[in-house]
């Protein structure tokens, strides 16, 4: 027989040991982006930031600085809810944020719709190579509106 400190003490180490994050399987369809993108446009350069899928979420920032001084930032994130995959953009960092539900995924390619939502309804994200193709779409004052980004990899 084992002394009761022994198993005591294994029984602490079990509880104490940090859970294994079983999120990750369910954001693969948006781990491609994880990383530095960086994209030149004519309102000043871009760059939007992705972490790691951790803890159900990926989180990410864009930036955008024209002439050395901050013109427009949003805070966004991913999350793995029971419902399925949710993007969610705070821009300027507004609260709360507008939330997104992923509608279609393959390999490379995901798309996010809020058919209620101002502008845009759809945020679109493909990957080709080592470059990242991003777009907003919907309808604006009754018209159709596209805004698109071509991010290139931060090495």
């Amino acid at each position: 027989m084992r002394p009761a400190w022994l198993m005591l003490s294994f029984v602490a180490a079990c509880a104490s040991a940090p859970a294994r994050d079983t999120s990750a399987g369910a954001l693969e369809p948006v781990a491609f982006l994880a990383g530095e993108w960086e994209a030149t446009t004519p309102e000043g350069d871009v760059r939007e930031s992705w972490g790691p899928p951790r803890g159900g979420a990926m989180l990410g920032t864009s930036h955008t600085v024209t002439g050395g001084r901050t013109v427009f930032f949003e805070y966004v994130r991913i999350e793995a809810r029971a419902t399925g995959l949710v993007y969610l953009a705070s821009p300027l960092g507004r609260h709360p944020p507008t939330a997104f539900a992923l509608v279609e995924s393959d390999r490379d390619r995901v798309v996010f719709e809020n058919p209620t939502h101002d502008f845009p309804q759809r945020v679109v994200y493909e990957r080709k190579g080592d470059r990242l193709e991003a777009s907003i779409e919907g309808t604006e004052n009754g018209s159709a509106r596209t805004a698109t980004w071509s991010y290139r990899r931060v090495k």
